[in-house]
């Protein structure tokens, strides 16, 4: 039985990579599912939704004139509610992990230093960041400064004469 285009078939993945999964194929044939068949969502790791060793039903998308075939997971109707719950899982995953990485909003809720305690409207907002980019600007100028002995490289001063 030769493979086409639209069939699907088993196979047992042999191999990860960054950018997909090889699968062994009836008769003896290799083919590739590209990380972006993997499922329905972004996938950074492939190895969170496939291991090596693991069988797997997959569509065959292509067969190109080399004999190179091109597989999809998520395309095969068995594996639609295994790839949506793989998918839930890796992005609940995901936004734990955002969610402890990110900081907090420093201008979400906060409240202005008048005595009316008010928020803050955009413009407050605005410019408080511009005062506050501007001294950090100016820290960092100094910073740079003190690093080159005290003198601006671009000005034309020269240390010794």
């Amino acid at each position: 039985m030769a493979l086409g285009a639209g069939e699907i078939v088993e196979g047992k993945v042999t191999g990860l990579t960054k950018f997909g999964a090889f699968v062994s194929l009836p008769e003896e044939k290799v083919g590739m599912i590209h990380i972006s068949e993997v499922s329905t969502t972004y996938v950074k790791d492939i190895g969170e939704f496939l291991e090596k060793g693991q069988t797997v039903k997959v569509k065959v998308l292509n067969i190109d004139e080399n004999g190179k075939i091109s597989l999809s997971l998520k395309q095969v109707p068995e594996n639609a509610e295994a790839v949506k719950r793989a998918s839930d899982d890796h992005h609940d995953r995901g936004e734990r992990r955002e969610k402890k990485r990110s900081a907090p909003n420093v201008w979400q809720g906060q409240k202005s230093k008048y005595a009316d305690n008010h928020e803050l409207t955009f413009e407050e907002m605005m410019s408080q960041f511009k005062q506050q980019s501007d001294d950090k600007l100016t820290d960092l100028k100094r910073a740079t400064e003190s690093k080159h002995g005290g003198f601006s490289r671009r000005s034309g001063n020269k240390r010794y004469g």
